[in-house]
């Protein structure tokens, strides 16, 4: 651990991946910065969630997971360069933990949940969570109990991202987002998903994108990854009335962007959820069987939508795995009338800004 008199630790934070993880690491990176305001704080991630790195004031430096001969001897080159003292590792890999050796730094500290430690001897701290501790809580106090390893107190001040004055001014001239009618709330609608179980209906995107346009209640953005363009087409397909859809890819800063300038956003449990959220944009999200005490989204503003569990209607038995929640369709069982109400309520403060 860091020593008492070392008010300019030099950290490297790993995680990996995904999206949502790495937004919903803010109160750590600000609990640290607040801690050791002259900290060099630097986090190793895949280069495609790098971007919201670039939002977060206390984020110094970004290094890219290594793939391949040339990205370790990037790597390596870098941690010498770097002479860490601290390593926070939140994934406790094999390769995650040989990092956090090859670091050189005097404390490395493992996030671990559960009793086995990946390579405990990479380490000379270990925080391990107790199995049943994420069973009512959410993600963030498990990634505060690092914070606890190392003592550095919870900055309890509300987390948030801001977009970037440039990224702004490219969501504004994007055709798609400036043809937006004028007058009404705008709704983005992020109708993808990691898994294409936990996708709701194409047929009930279209219904409720419908019904507010032809209500005037909102015009709605229709936005997607590449990877899921296939639910947008659909959407298109069963809709009958216009719809504003941005085909090109964003990088995730722009995307921050874009979901700042909207009024609410529709989605899954997912990555955009928690930017949205972390951005200061309602959210109406659509759940299955994954927990809302992990992985809801932080704020009071919010609405989540969830099917009563354990499932009493099962949309497709002999296909849902039970207890997987990857793999089964619950979200299917939300009513297409509980997302409008739930997105008029959201939309309605807007309408009367």
């Amino acid at each position: 651990m860091p020593q008492a008199s070392d008010s300019k630790p030099r950290i490297l934070v790993i995680r990996r991946r995904y999206l949502g993880d790495v937004v919903l690491l803010g109160s750590v990176f600000g609990s640290l910065r607040k801690h050791w305001p002259q900290a060099r704080l630097t986090v190793l991630v895949e280069g495609a969630y790098a971007g919201v790195l670039a939002l977060n004031p206390s984020v110094d430096s970004i290094l890219d997971m290594p793939h391949g001969l040339p990205g370790w001897l990037r790597l390596l080159r870098a941690l010498r360069r770097e002479k860490f003292t601290l390593v926070l590792d939140f994934d406790n890999r094999r390769k995650t933990a040989l990092i956090a050796r090859l670091s050189g730094a005097s404390c490395r500290v493992a996030l671990h949940h559960g009793p086995r430690v990946c390579l405990p001897g990479f380490y000379t701290r270990h925080e391990i969570v107790e199995d049943d501790f994420l069973v009512s809580r959410h993600i963030t106090d498990y990634y505060h109990r690092m914070l606890r390893a190392v003592n550095v107190p919870l900055d309890p001040g509300p987390f948030s991202l801001v977009p970037r004055a440039a990224d702004l001014d490219f969501v504004r001239q994007l055709p798609e987002f400036a043809g937006l009618p004028a007058g009404r709330p705008r709704l983005l609608v992020h109708p993808g998903s990691r898994s294409s179980y936990r996708v709701w209906p194409a047929e009930a995107f279209a219904e409720v994108c419908d019904r507010l346009q032809a209500e005037g209640a909102a015009s709605v953005l229709l936005v997607a990854g590449p990877a899921e363009q296939a639910i947008v087409n659909a959407i298109r397909q069963r809709m009958r009335t216009p719809v504003a859809r941005l085909q090109g890819p964003l990088e995730v800063p722009q995307l921050a962007a874009l979901l700042s300038s909207v009024d609410c956003v529709l989605c899954h449990d997912s990555g955009p959820m928690h930017l949205a959220a972390a951005v200061g944009t309602p959210v109406v999200a659509l759940y299955g069987s994954q927990s809302l005490a992990n992985w809801r989204p932080l704020g009071p503003q919010h609405i989540v939508l969830q099917p009563p569990l354990p499932c009493v209607n099962c949309v497709s038995p002999g296909v849902c795995l039970p207890n997987e929640p990857y793999f089964n369709h619950c979200v299917r069982n939300i009513a297409v009338t509980d997302v409008l109400a739930a997105l008029r309520a959201r939309l309605q403060p807007a309408a009367d800004q």
